[in-house]
């Protein structure tokens, strides 16, 4: 029983985390909108949320050691790994700049709906857990 709890918690938790670390890559997208050269990046959130799934459960997993934190970009980095796409963009600026801000802003929005979903969602469940618990 704990296991399959386990199990589950761990998708919300890989998910969530995906889910965040994607908002600070459409961030950055907006926040370099005006940045010559700047290639808009994202990811296709459910082939690295199947690929970080299936990485959990393989046990020759392996992990990266560094000596200062320095040496990797960012958190989002870390949760993305090597899995950044670059955007073709429907209508290419003079200064090489590949952010086109009606797609980010509609893509920030959607995924942080889709973020608060997933956090309504396991809200609900713990919330019939404990009355499940409180029950017996």
């Amino acid at each position: 029983m704990i296991s399959k709890l386990d199990k589950e918690l761990n998708f919300h938790h890989q998910a969530l985390s995906l889910r965040a670390a994607r908002q600070e890559l459409l961030s950055s997208n907006v926040a370099n909108a005006d940045t010559p050269n700047f290639k808009a990046k994202d990811i296709d959130f459910a082939s690295v949320l199947h690929e970080k799934f299936s990485l959990t459960t393989n046990l020759n997993k392996v992990v990266l050691n560094t000596t200062s934190s320095m040496h990797i970009n960012s958190a989002a980095q870390g949760a993305i790994g090597d899995n950044l796409l670059y955007r073709v963009p429907l209508q290419p600026s003079a200064d090489g700049n590949t952010v086109d801000m009606d797609m980010e802003r509609t893509r920030f929005a959607d995924n942080a709906i889709k973020y608060d979903a997933s956090i309504t969602f396991l809200s609900n469940e713990f919330r019939n857990l404990t009355m499940a618990m409180q029950e017996r």
